[in-house]
């Protein structure tokens, strides 16, 4: 009899403990999920939340009742610490959970003190959590009563800058239904060496495409940007070359801002020799397996991947749903084979699909593999990006409540593939 635990329920956590239940022994095996929150949040619709296109109602669920129904037992109690040593997690409130198998799928911390006045605690706000966003959003209503400068991007080190693109032009879109976009600069500021990189190199004409819609929707923006520090209402910036030399100081006046911060794992792993590496992400193999420590594995964005590229500002690689879809169903299987005495021989695909929304329309990627060169480097943009992320949040929420494991992303990468007569690959 195995007890896998799984730590953290978003968006890797909770189709990890639903693809293993499918798997595992059913009568000797059990399953526990372990959250610092008793609720899952759609955090792709953050942004919406933001300027209260939705609420927290809308795209958060409890889940307590949802792990009851299909048997997965749920512990809504923060990690203090893992002892990997001992096969042992520490709880927020002093107890121990013991495992035979691990799955690390928290998701990072978030290093906003890591840039004095950064952050929601200093002088800017996120959208990287439903609470965050939610005061992101009380901050938007009176900015709005009062307009002036935007500042909004991703600083060094950031590893996820959709967002950012999407931020920006869901202000500008909500901005004009309220007829006062006139009256609100807006700056785009980003560690990324040019607009549409996203930490991908780039996908398709993302660079071509992104630049248009900031010069169509009058958004200025500074790449190669290195934040030094935040104070009310002022961001000092520097501004490197490509060869990462400071061409430019800029201090930069802002009514409001949000700026996403780089990542680092969370508290609880952070310093364990052989699990993390120094920024505390875990390292995994060719099958989302910790060398050192062979009974635990990990998937989504608290992982280790190198930098696809030196940057003269460093940038960090995203980890978009879909490749985190492929990590959870090969972990999946890995584990499955295990119990079973086999080998873990499956690997992830570690592909790249996004729907960006821009307000009232958007820009999709297809990236196979994620990393360049690629066999599909495609993407497009349109109103029916805007449609298909709606359509999309609706889905993903439904099957969770539900239970079900189906491939969300793969669907539609294929789905999107066959409209657009993409080549499909083998790997998809």
């Amino acid at each position: 009899m195995a007890h896998i635990v799984v730590l953290g329920a978003g968006i890797g956590g909770i189709p990890m403990a639903y693809e293993l239940k499918d798997i595992i022994r059913k009568k000797n095996d059990t399953i526990t999920v372990i959250s610092d929150k008793p609720y899952f949040q759609f955090t792709p619709s953050n942004p919406w939340v933001g300027v209260g296109w939705r609420k927290r109602k809308d795209i958060t669920i409890e889940m307590e009742n949802v792990f009851r129904k299909h048997k997965i037992n749920f512990m809504s109690v923060g990690a203090k610490k893992l002892h990997p040593e001992k096969n042992q997690i520490e709880l927020q409130d002093g107890r121990f959970v013991e495992y035979d198998c691990l799955v690390i799928a928290t998701g990072p911390e978030l290093a906003f003190d890591e840039i004095e006045g950064l952050g929601p605690e200093g002088f800017t706000e996120s959208v990287c959590s439903i609470d965050h966003a939610e005061s992101a959003h009380e901050a938007w209503e009176e900015f709005v009563q009062k307009p002036g400068p935007i500042i909004v991007g991703a600083v060094q080190g950031a590893s996820c800058y959709g967002p950012a693109y999407e931020y920006a032009c869901i202000m500008d879109t909500d901005l004009k239904k309220r007829k006062i976009r006139h009256k609100v600069p807006m700056t785009f500021v980003t560690a990324e060496p040019y607009i549409g990189h996203l930490g991908l190199g780039g996908v398709g004409n993302t660079k071509g495409l992104l630049e248009a819609e900031f010069r169509d929707r009058h958004i200025n923006w500074i790449t190669n940007a290195k934040v030094d520090k935040v104070e009310k209402g002022l961001m000092h910036v520097h501004e490197h070359d490509s060869f990462g030399k400071v061409i430019r100081e800029h201090e930069l006046p802002f009514d409001y801002s949000m700026m996403l911060p780089a990542f680092r794992g969370i508290p609880a792993v952070i310093g364990i020799d052989g699990l993390v590496n120094p920024r505390g992400f875990i390292i995994v193999d060719d099958f989302q397996r910790n060398p050192k420590y062979s009974n635990v594995f990990a998937v989504g964005v608290c992982i280790a991947i190198a930098p696809l590229e030196q940057t003269p500002v460093p940038t960090g690689v995203p980890k978009t749903g879909y490749m985190i879809e492929s990590m959870v169903t090969a972990t999946a299987h890995n584990i499955g084979d295990l119990l079973r005495g086999k080998e873990a021989g499956t690997r992830a695909t570690w592909n790249a699909f996004c729907l960006a929304d821009l307000g009232n329309k958007g820009v999709a990627f297809i990236a196979i593999p994620q990393n360049p060169p690629r066999n599909t480097n495609w993407a497009s943009e349109g109103k029916w990006v805007h449609l298909a992320k709606i359509a999309f949040e609706k889905y993903f929420i439904r099957k969770i409540k539900k239970g079900q494991t189906e491939p969300f992303y793969e669907k539609s990468v294929l789905g999107l593939m066959k409209l657009n007569k993409l080549k499909k690959d083998d790997e998809v």
